[in-house]
């Protein structure tokens, strides 16, 4: 069982690690494990599944599917915490405005 608190992560791979020790492996349509991508920030790392584009029969693209969720690790902690799957960009604004939210004091 993976410790409760590991150590922060100080590299894109360490905080991938500790997604994978606490989260399931997302799949594509033929049952490989996604491409994982980690995207680095000032407070954190944001962690998630890239998915290739589908089409439908006439070759069209479809809409990626609605829902999802992207995780952040915390840089100081190694806490994770889910933000929706919003654009990279707007993913970390959010956790930014959660995290300051919970320590009033930063």
């Amino acid at each position: 069982m993976p410790p409760e608190n590991p150590a922060p992560p100080t590299t894109p791979e360490q905080a991938l690690a500790i997604v994978r020790s606490r989260y399931a492996q997302p799949r594509l349509a033929d049952g490989t494990p996604a491409p994982m991508h980690v995207h680095e920030f000032d407070i954190g790392y944001l962690v998630y599944a890239t998915f290739p584009p589908s089409t439908d029969a006439s070759g069209q693209p479809r809409p990626a599917a609605p829902g999802g969720s992207k995780i952040v690790v915390a840089k100081d902690t190694g806490e994770t915490v889910t933000v929706p799957n919003y654009p990279t960009e707007a993913a970390i604004a959010l956790y930014r405005k959660q995290h300051q939210e919970r320590r009033p004091e930063a």
